[in-house]
């Protein structure tokens, strides 16, 4: 055998190596050019096989058969812009007429056995224009957020990345009130774990209901305004939020601006149209477990029950303008959690679903979304763990992983942000001891400044 001979059988067991252990490195170094030159070759071919291509316009048959030429091939859509990303490519194609987006969607998995890529999805950008974004390897295998993910805007945290390699984002202002489901084991508390890394560098308070006696949220307590770890403690502790929730509005209601020298634009209806200096805190509430706080055993637990649902369902009604936002977790959520459930659902717009042990929590997550959702979220494997089904109440959805956040790396990030911890007065009953910080400087007023910046 020639030296040759031997230098290409090492070059090759280098690539096949490579691409096993670490897919990424061996996609950005040698996959991205072969993905390239395969959807570049075999595109018009895939594009017939697949049902994807009009046949040539009338005009263009006509003067074929008038001058005696073979007759035009049918036409596939026209490539617009082939750009390879980190985790694959991104194919932009402008449809021809009778065409239509759903064609092309419908066609994504012949599409992705067809380019040989590991995963093909797509979404309309306009009126005849599709993006196709493929990947060239398992994405949700092994979690590796972008850099740029960490460039977070005002309220908007990357939490997990989905499927086609784009990072997904917790966005409060577009989707203030959010329901998480997964069974034990199942990643939702390294999203939950996640969620809070994410806020802790944020000016915003955080508020948690941990009816586990805390052992969740209880080590991040220095990042924390306010924690409840009974159902005694919550009741209390939500009724204090609603309250602050009527004070919010009185304020933004003395400021609201409404004379007529003042542009519609800048008419008050939000603690965001409020002036930064006069804008309260924003809060994020979260509850680790939401069907120990709907559960009772006698009267007294059944009044308590119905007095936090009533809470949880006005802060998910009103909070939004108020800025208190709900993050809502638990391993179960149906209509045998007793009344006001269902209306709670219908006001957590966004929706997270990890394995779960049944197909009625599945439902309860997506049932309103789409079926097809609820078909993905029973089928998470059990040794996925942080694997889940995102959607919101558009229809769309997504797979998506958060990387593994360990308890130790969070309690870190927590006490380095610990400063960022507003004390707010309406909730200093629940506030957590946190040694360390020293005497408190004292409450941070309603209207203190608060950009909730990065």
């Amino acid at each position: 055998m020639t030296r040759f001979a031997v230098a290409l059988v090492l070059v090759v067991a280098a690539v096949g190596l490579l691409r096993w252990r670490r897919p990424a490195w061996y996609w950005l170094t040698f996959g991205v050019t072969l993905a390239v030159l395969r959807v570049l070759v075999r595109y018009g071919s895939v594009m017939d096989a697949c049902g994807l291509t009009v046949p040539p316009a009338r005009w263009r048959l006509a003067l074929a058969r008038t001058t005696h030429r073979p007759l035009p091939e049918p036409r596939p859509p026209r490539i617009l812009r082939l750009r390879p990303t980190r985790t694959g490519l991104v194919l932009r194609l402008k449809l021809r007429p009778g065409q239509d987006a759903f064609d092309v969607a419908a066609a994504s998995d012949r599409l992705r056995h067809s380019f040989s890529m590991y995963g093909v999805t797509s979404r309309e950008l306009r009126s005849g224009v599709v993006e196709v974004w493929m990947t060239g390897y398992d994405v949700l295998k092994r979690v590796q957020m972008p850099a740029a993910a960490a460039e977070s805007r005002p309220m908007r945290v990357p939490v997990a990345l989905r499927e086609d390699g784009s990072v997904h984002y917790r966005d409060y202002r577009a989707i203030p009130h959010a329901l998480t489901l997964g069974a034990t084991e199942s990643g939702k508390s390294v999203y939950q774990r996640n969620l809070v890394v994410g806020l802790a560098p944020m000016d915003v308070a955080l508020v948690g209901i941990d009816c586990k006696r805390g052992v969740e949220l209880f080590p991040l307590a220095r990042r924390f305004s306010a924690l409840a770890d009974t159902p005694d403690a919550a009741a209390e502790l939500l009724d204090a939020l609603v309250a602050r929730m009527a004070d919010v509005y009185q304020l933004i209601r003395d400021q609201q601006r409404i004379t007529s020298d003042v542009p519609d634009a800048e008419i008050a209806a939000d603690i965001w149209d409020l002036p930064e200096e006069l804008r309260p805190t924003p809060v994020v509430v979260l509850v680790d477990e939401v069907a120990e706080l709907a559960l009772y055993a006698s009267k007294e637990e059944e009044r308590r029950r119905d007095r936090i649902v009533t809470a949880l369902v006005r802060l998910a009604q009103l909070g939004r303008a108020a800025g208190i936002y709900l993050e809502i977790c638990g391993q179960r959520f149906g209509s045998e959690l007793g009344k006001g459930i269902t209306m709670l659902r219908a006001q957590l717009t966004g929706r997270t679903a990890h394995r779960v042990n049944d197909e009625s929590s599945a439902n309860m997550a997506f049932g309103d979304i789409s079926p097809d959702a609820v078909l993905a979220a029973i089928q998470i494997p059990a040794e996925m763990r942080g694997l889940a089904i995102a959607g919101d109440s558009s229809g769309g959805w997504h797979r998506i992983r958060a990387p593994h956040t360990s308890l130790r790396q969070a309690v870190n990030i927590c006490n380095r942000h610990a400063d960022r911890t507003p004390d707010l007065p309406e909730l200093a009953p629940f506030r957590p001891v946190r040694p360390g910080l020293g005497s408190d400087s004292g409450p941070v007023p309603l209207g203190k400044a608060s950009s909730a910046t990065a």
